[in-house]
């Protein structure tokens, strides 16, 4: 994906700088861009009537979002806010087209990326089904660390774990102490490692 941001930045699209807490964009506003993350991360999230969040993705450096709403043409269904200061490189609709008709890699990248995000919902759909509260902290840590290599820091919060599971902070920090104590999980400076 590296690759993607220096041939965007190359061509003279413009990173956007956003503070940490700012919105992208909310539910309901109709697609614009896709997202182009250059540094920093954004959380997509839903938020239900008490105003708890539930956390639908993160995306980090060198990742990009919005690309759904956008190539479906359908409204935004979720709060984009910026976690971490970011520079962003909006896309827009037109020049999105182009990159996905023009660069065969790119396109075979986002049909992977779409996948991995589609296989990820529906495994986090039958979690909140089980009522299992330990069953879907594992199940959500197994598929997180997946995609690092052995020795990296998973760079998730127990907040984000509790706002990703449905659970709260406190059930999420109880389950992955009683995890750690069974040698199911391995911390390093309070961060669970990959081992």
């Amino acid at each position: 994906m590296y690759m993607i941001i220096k041939y965007l930045l190359s061509n003279n699209y413009l990173p956007v700088s956003y503070k940490k807490g700012a919105v992208v964009y909310e539910p309901g506003a109709q697609p614009k861009a896709v997202y182009f993350i250059k540094s920093g991360e954004v959380r997509m999230v839903t938020v239900n009537d008490e105003g708890k969040e539930f956390i639908q993705g993160i995306f980090k450096a060198n990742q990009y979002f919005g690309e759904p709403a956008l190539l479906l043409n359908k409204p935004y269904l979720a709060y984009t806010i910026v976690s971490r200061d970011a520079e962003i490189i909006p896309v827009n609709k037109q020049d999105f087209f182009k990159l996905i008709e023009e660069d065969r890699a790119f396109s075979m990248e986002l049909i992977k990326t779409l996948s991995n995000r589609l296989f990820y919902k529906s495994m986090m759909l039958e979690e909140l089904a089980n009522e299992q509260a330990e069953h879907r902290v594992k199940t959500l840590l197994t598929y997180l660390l997946k995609s690092l290599e052995k020795g990296d820091l998973l760079d998730i919060t127990r907040q984000q774990l509790a706002d990703m599971s449905g659970l709260r902070v406190e059930t999420v920090i109880r389950i992955v102490k009683k995890l750690t104590d069974q040698k199911v999980l391995k911390l390093y400076k309070g961060k669970i490692i990959k081992e």
